[in-house]
């Protein structure tokens, strides 16, 4: 096991892998921009690096000083959390070259996996429906609207090294395309200095639904069943659950079967998570890869009752996955609501500010609460970085459980300073369609636009 690891995030998940690296008998070293220099999450680690000014390009995304960080704090690896460099291959060598476990995928798997288009293509060779497009990524904006023309409006524009919802652009006539190619590469060499883009047929009103998966360097490959990620707001998620309503035994047993064994061809190691949509005739197809930890993943590990960043851990430490696939058993049923200080009533614009009042939800007879957060009262919330604040994943025997508990949950946290998504969450845990397990991708909008 490591000695000390250092933690190339911020935030929540940098806590969780701080706390994770605790229980394990490891140290941390967390790293912080100068806008994040008073972020509470930072007392709990062993030690603190700034390394360098709030924008992420000059701090979070600086390969360079997060591993001389690294080096000169004597870490023997790095976890990347999610988001930032979670899925760069280049800072995986880096960090291989330094003599440092990159606690994730080989730069290899994350090419061929993080790499959406490539993606597309090796599931595509495993037998995996994928959706209509394109055959790698674009070289450029007229072969894009010819291709767009081909498969037929409505497409969208993905960013080849994007997740969440960074880089995307849905475009409805051929007029549009241009503009739409062009603010979508900008924003994916923003986000992921990468400019790259591919193309998709837009599948209208699907259901996102997608695999937690984990391997060893030993060629142990587990599926640890499904999430549902239908509940989106610009292609960005707000509410996850386990399992999904619409998947039953037989598809998880033959989609997993099949996602195991082209992980294990690529040579896949650690967490991954594969992303289907299923369109409205249930038809699920392939559509891409995040090679990282998702933000999603506590609804998994309380339906397996797996630690998934322990399990990273142990994993990058070159030892055999803990678990097979026989012991992967699902109980019961989980809802993540992400909390983002954000006005639901002014199209979710950002609220960045103090937090005065931070009071977690109390305990709800019958499920489990569990809040994943950094936040506490006096916390200055930056306008720099995403603008989640804390994760509420309720626990329940049942899916209606659950969900109840959810909403007694979310009655009972306050937050006050800044406006939150609360009502929000409120609002779909509370309505027929939700509750019924009845709904898609374009839910959320048609149920703000009720009022």
């Amino acid at each position: 096991m490591f000695k000390r690891i250092l933690v190339a995030n911020r935030g929540e998940i940098a806590l969780r892998v701080i706390r994770a690296c605790k229980a394990l008998g490891v140290e941390s070293v967390a790293v912080y921009s100068e806008a994040d220099a008073e972020s509470p999450h930072l007392d709990e680690a062993d030690a603190k690096v700034c390394i360098g000014p709030a924008k992420s390009a000059e701090s979070y995304l600086n390969m360079e000083a997060i591993i001389q960080a690294a080096e000169q704090n004597g870490c023997c690896a790095v976890h990347p959390g999610y988001g930032f460099l979670a899925e760069n291959a280049l800072f995986a060598e880096l960090c291989e070259q330094a003599k440092m476990t990159f606690v994730g995928p080989p730069p290899g798997a994350i090419r061929a996996m993080g790499d959406k288009a490539t993606a597309r293509e090796t599931m595509r060779a495993a037998g995996l429906p994928v959706i209509p497009g394109s055959r790698g990524t674009l070289p450029g904006v007229k072969d894009g609207l010819k291709l767009a023309e081909e498969i037929g409006f409505p497409v969208l524009l993905k960013a080849t090294a994007g997740g969440g919802g960074k880089g995307m652009r849905r475009v409805d006539a051929a007029r549009e395309f241009e503009q739409k190619y062009h603010e979508a590469s900008l924003e994916a060499q923003k986000a992921f200095n990468n400019p790259g883009l591919y193309i998709e047929k837009y599948i209208i009103d699907g259901r996102h639904i997608e695999f937690q998966v984990m391997a060893d360097a030993f060629g142990n490959v587990v599926h640890l069943s499904e999430r549902e990620c239908s509940a989106q707001r610009r292609h960005q998620k707000l509410v996850e659950e386990s399992p999904s309503p619409v998947v039953d035994a037989d598809i998880r047993r033959d989609l997993g079967q099949k996602l195991r064994g082209a992980l294990r061809e690529i040579g896949y190691r650690n967490a991954g998570t594969v992303e289907f949509f299923r369109d409205g005739d249930g038809q699920l197809y392939f559509m891409e890869v995040n090679a990282r930890l998702q933000v999603e993943h506590p609804v998994t590990e309380q339906v397996t009752q797996r630690d998934l960043v322990t399990e990273q851990i142990h994993v990058a430490a070159n030892e055999t996955l803990s678990f097979n696939q026989d012991e992967i058993k699902m109980q019961g049923h989980s809802i993540e609501c992400r909390i983002n200080a954000e006005d639901p009533f002014q199209d979710f614009k950002p609220s960045p500010g103090e937090v005065t009042v931070f009071v977690p939800p109390m305990e709800v007879p019958g499920v489990k609460v569990r809040v994943d957060t950094h936040v506490q009262p006096g916390y200055r919330i930056p306008v720099y970085y995403d603008s989640l604040i804390a994760k509420l994943i309720v626990w329940g025997p049942t899916r209606d459980a659950a969900r109840e508990g959810m909403i007694k949950a979310l009655e009972s946290f306050q937050v006050e300073g800044v406006k939150t998504t609360i009502p929000v969450h409120l609002k779909i845990m509370n309505d027929p369609d939700f509750a019924a397990g009845n709904y898609d991708t374009g839910f959320i909008g048609r149920l703000l636009e009720q009022g």
